[in-house]
């Protein structure tokens, strides 16, 4: 039942974070076609070939809105057969491709505009429509931003953030076009060039940025030291635990993976052990919320120290087959083994009262082993 109600909980939680998404990236969808219609027409009718450009550029961030829309669709998916952890990296996909854009058009930028210093051509000066095209674009493309990196940051979606800053480089480039115009307006076209080349920079960095996290992502990365120590903290922290060791994370979209080995005391049993790593796994949670899923592994002994652990030692089976050659073990004996140190700790309950005749044969038949740690017997009616 508690399952079920998480399950439940997760899938509206993933419905509501995919309808913010899209209704952000539509609303920036339809501004982009807008502002590109209103910079095409008004570039072309007042003579500024810049505008023009810059309408194209909004025009190109429609398509990576629907970029946007259609791995966001992918990536909210939930956990299924092929894909147990979910489709979060279809999103890192997302935001790798959106990086690599931004890249590209902060290049084309740059060259663009120290092709016109290079070559310059008597051109018409552009007229003061164009200064309104563009202060509308900045205003516009800079509202969009603001409500796309609020909705990025709630739902913790990197992929949504860098659509925000692809939305902030559009207002960027009319900056620069505003530049142009007055420029030009005043004689001063390398102001023009000078704005546009570290606007450009800017654009490029921004994108490599988000391009890189990704890479990280996708080679799985882990976090950082300071938040890798802090967990490991927090988790010794908790009743039961004696250490951690080979404590491993990676991202996931928005997500956090972590597996941790736990060190407890060997005599414990595994329901014990199973309870301790279930506390641990509650209060990590609880107090890193990015964390979605934590696979523990509980450890009798710090097996990253000392000699390695054989894979020689006998089965239980096999223990069990030895000590048989006794035909006169009581109905109902228990075996608890502990493999410690390369060793096999025996401990035998006998039902009924001690027998010193068998307690004596049961240790000849194990005293030559060398796997054999020690040998306790027990008589739980004694």
């Amino acid at each position: 039942m508690e399952a079920r109600r998480a399950s439940e909980e997760g899938g509206t939680a993933a419905n509501s974070e995919m309808k913010a998404a899209a209704r952000v990236t539509w609303a920036g969808m339809l501004l982009d076609a807008f502002l590109g219609l209103i910079k095409c027409v008004a570039g072309t009718l007042f003579h500024s070939q810049a505008l023009v450009a810059d309408g194209i550029h909004s025009f190109s961030d429609v398509a990576s809105d629907f970029l946007v829309l259609g791995v966001m669709r992918a990536a909210r998916q939930g956990p299924d057969q092929s894909h147990p952890y979910g489709h979060q990296r279809f999103e890192t996909m997302g935001t790798l491709v959106l990086g690599s854009v931004l890249i590209a058009v902060g290049a084309a930028l740059a060259w663009e505009n120290a092709q016109r210093l290079l070559e310059p051509a008597a051109v018409v000066l552009p007229e003061w429509p164009v200064l309104a095209a563009a202060a509308i674009s900045i205003l516009g493309k800079e509202w969009i931003y603001h409500y796309t990196r609020r909705v990025g940051v709630a739902i913790r979606s990197d992929l949504i953030l860098a659509n925000a800053w692809h939305s902030r480089t559009d207002a960027l480039s009319s900056v620069v076009v505003l530049l142009a115009t007055i420029g030009a307006m005043l004689g001063y076209v390398w102001l023009d060039v000078l704005a546009a080349v570290a606007i450009a920079g800017l654009v490029g960095y921004i994108g490599w940025r988000f391009t890189w996290a990704s890479v990280k992502e996708l080679v799985d990365t882990a976090l950082t030291p300071e938040i890798t120590e802090a967990m490991a903290r927090r988790a010794c922290e908790t009743d039961g635990v004696r250490n951690v060791h080979e404590l491993r994370s990676r991202r996931m979209g928005g997500d956090v993976l972590v597996d941790i080995h736990l060190l407890v005391d060997p005599k414990i049993s595994v329901s014990e052990g199973h309870q301790i790593g279930m506390r641990v796994v509650r209060r990590l949670k609880e107090e890193f919320g990015q964390i979605r899923d934590i696979t523990f592994h509980i450890d009798a002994e710090d097996d990253e120290e000392g000699t390695p652990t054989s894979t020689n030692l006998p089965t239980r089976d096999e223990v069990w087959a030895l000590l048989k050659q006794d035909h006169e073990l009581p109905e109902g004996t228990r075996l608890r083994l502990h493999y410690l140190g390369n060793h096999v700790h025996v401990e035998l309950f006998i039902q009924g009262p001690a027998d010193t005749g068998r307690t004596q044969r049961i240790r000849a038949l194990l005293a030559d082993r060398r796997w054999l740690g020690s040998l306790r017997l027990w008589h739980p009616e004694d």
